[in-house]
């Protein structure tokens, strides 16, 4: 026999998923999403309200705040956004000096698809579909037709 000893279980509570991501590893990652999220909340009300809902806050690198735009138009708005931006930035602490953008092949809030509309039934339609219902129907004991659901009766659409 081996004198080897199994490790207790542990025993509690699990931990919240936000919790374990940021006691784990991957602790770095997850933080500096938080902060770049909360640093876009802030930065936000500072940029033209036309161009808010086209561009997004990427990355801080260096002396550099990155922003994302959809398209080539918002591109050069946010480039003349950029003063405000680089004082606000710095008016909470960052040692930024410019802003920079890419721009991104899909738009950063895709549409959704709008729904058919739908086109009500023409009275020929209905009719033909009535035909096929009392087509299915079967012909009980006494020789009367019944629908297939057993009751008696024609079914209206």
């Amino acid at each position: 026999m081996s004198d080897s000893k199994s490790k207790p279980r542990r025993t509690g509570t699990a931990q919240p998923a936000l919790q374990a991501a940021l006691t784990d590893a991957a602790t770095d990652p997850v933080r500096r999403a938080i902060w770049l999220d909360a640093l876009e909340q802030q930065l936000r009300p500072c940029l033209p309200p036309a161009l808010a809902p086209h561009c997004r806050l990427a990355n801080v690198a260096g002396k550099r705040l990155v922003f994302i735009v959809d398209s080539p138009v918002w591109h050069a708005r946010l480039r003349l956004a950029a003063p405000e931006l680089i004082n606000a930035a710095q008016s909470i602490g960052l040692t930024v000096t410019e802003v920079t953008a890419k721009t991104s092949l899909a738009p950063l809030h895709p549409v959704k698809p709008a729904q058919d509309p739908v086109v009500p039934v023409s009275e020929a339609s209905r009719k033909g579909l009535q035909a096929a219902l009392d087509l299915l129907s079967t012909p009980d004991s006494a020789g009367a037709p019944t629908p297939r659901g057993g009751h008696r009766g024609r079914r209206k659409i």
